[in-house]
């Protein structure tokens, strides 16, 4: 089903709603996660480009995504969802689930960006200002894609994925950085308005990437599950990009919310 460029996978079941990371369109970017669940356990799976992101027409912030998804869930009235998050999806999930926790029954939050700490997302919006910034000088527009476009292309051949999965990671490499740099703006405020004490208890899974316990990213995470009442789990050797190399693994965490959603409503 297909209302104003929101695609509705699947006749009936729980819903999911698939958040990407960065400014990345919805369509391709969790593969076989839609074909999965709309086959086992038979879910209804929200795919769709919020404004400011992926292939939408409208321009959108951080700040307003929130409100925004609450309001396509209402129009569809499929909620309350399973949000899958992943990087800045991920934290756009936590920003949902604590300003409409009504709409929110469960979460799959795959190596969110930490939103609940400030200093690392003073970070990122600085870096991502810089770079957005560079990519607009005339000496700049053209080499910095290509240079990152390399970095990307180089560590997929590395990390040897499933074909479905690297063709996904290199679509991403064609990365428009003044729209990720416009993304992520704001990032900084929302996160030092966030009280963990304020996120609902709702059935949760954090995956964190395979980095130090000490890390920022991992202490965070941890955190947040915490904070849901949820786990951490880490795969061995998973990147950023849990979802792309792990990716049984990610439907298999994504089925078991489910189950537990359906299982308690």
């Amino acid at each position: 089903m297909a209302i104003d460029g929101v695609r509705v996978h699947g006749a009936s079941g729980q819903p999911v709603l698939l958040l990407p990371g960065g400014a990345e369109a919805c369509d391709g970017f969790f593969p076989g996660l839609v074909e999965g669940l709309v086959a086992d356990p038979g879910c209804r799976v929200i795919v769709h480009d919020r404004p400011g992101t992926g292939t939408a027409a409208a321009e959108g912030t951080l700040a307003g995504a929130a409100d925004h998804l609450s309001a396509l869930i209402d129009r569809l009235g499929c909620g309350p969802v399973v949000v899958v998050g992943q990087s800045l999806g991920g934290a756009v999930g936590v920003l949902l689930a604590r300003a409409h926790p009504e709409q929110v029954a469960g979460l799959v939050l795959l190596d969110p960006t930490v939103i609940n700490d400030p200093r690392t997302c003073a970070a990122l919006e600085r870096m991502t200002r810089v770079l957005g910034s560079a990519a607009a000088l005339p000496g700049l527009r053209s080499l910095l894609p290509r240079v990152l476009r390399a970095a990307v292309v180089r560590s997929t051949r590395r990390q040897r994925l499933r074909p479905d999965c690297e063709a996904a990671q290199l679509r991403m490499a064609d990365l428009d950085i003044p729209v990720l740099a416009r993304a992520v703006r704001g990032i900084t405020e929302l996160s030092r308005g966030l009280r963990e004490a304020d996120l609902p208890r709702v059935p949760s899974v954090v995956v964190t990437a395979d980095r130090k316990p000490g890390a920022a990213m991992r202490r965070g995470h941890v955190r947040l599950a915490d904070a849901f009442g949820g786990e951490v789990v880490c795969w061995p050797g998973a990147t950023h990009g849990v979802h792309l190399d792990h990716p049984d693994e990610t439907l298999a965490t994504v089925r078991e919310v489910v189950t537990r959603v359906s299982a308690a409503a």
